[in-house]
C-alpha cells in the first residue's frame, strides 16, 4: 500500500448559517456543526484509504466560539495518523468575515473512522507521512489519545501505552 500525505485527503466544505440552522439565540446549532464536521471528515477519511468508511468516534469536538446566522463557516479536514484499518481526522472549522474575507478560527473536532468491506470488516488502510509541523505535531498527539482511549475502553492496560508512560510511572 502506497504511503500517503496529509494533503492527499485534504476536503474543504464551505456552508452559510441559514436562519433553520440556528438555535433561539441566532448561533447555529452544535449538532448542524457535527453534521458538517462528520461529513467533511468522512470524505477526507474516504480519500485517504479509498474504501467505504463509517464513524468509529467523535473523540473531541471543541465549540470555542459562538457561530452566528449568516457567517460563512469553511471546514478544513485532513487524516491526522493511520493505524491499521482506523484513521483520526482532525477538523479545523473557519468562519469568515464577509467584509475583509479574513479567517479567524472558532472551533475543531478530531474523529475515528474506520475501513470497512462490503460485510463491514474493518480493511487495512495507507500508512501516513505527515509534512508540516503542525501534521507531525497533530500526528504524535494521535498516538498519545489513542492509547488513551485504549485504556479508558479497557483494551489496554496502562503499562502497556508506550507514549503514556509518564503519566503511569509509580514512584
Amino acid at each position: 500500500m502506497k504511503v500517503k500525505k496529509p494533503a492527499d485527503s485534504l476536503t474543504i466544505n464551505t456552508e452559510m448559517v441559514l436562519p433553520n440552522d440556528t438555535n433561539h439565540v441566532g448561533n447555529l446549532f452544535g449538532g448542524k456543526l457535527l453534521q458538517w464536521v462528520d461529513i467533511t471528515a468522512a470524505i477526507a477519511a474516504q480519500r485517504h484509504c479509498g474504501r467505504v468508511v463509517v464513524t468509529a468516534a467523535i473523540n473531541h469536538v471543541s465549540f470555542d466560539n459562538p457561530i452566528k446566522q449568516n457567517q460563512v463557516v469553511t471546514l478544513e479536514a485532513k487524516v491526522s495518523r493511520a493505524f491499521t484499518s482506523s484513521m483520526e481526522i482532525y477538523v479545523d472549522v473557519f468562519v469568515e468575515n464577509p467584509v475583509s474575507g479574513e479567517r479567524t478560527k472558532c472551533n475543531e473536532a478530531i474523529l475515528t473512522f474506520v475501513a470497512i468491506d462490503q460485510n463491514g470488516a474493518p480493511l487495512p488502510v495507507p500508512a501516513l507521512e505527515p509534512e508540516t509541523e503542525l501534521e507531525k505535531k497533530r500526528f504524535d498527539a494521535a498516538l498519545r489519545r489513542r492509547q488513551l482511549s485504549l485504556i479508558l475502553g479497557g483494551r489496554m492496560k496502562p503499562e502497556e501505552a508506550s507514549e503514556l508512560k509518564a503519566l503511569f510511572v509509580k514512584d
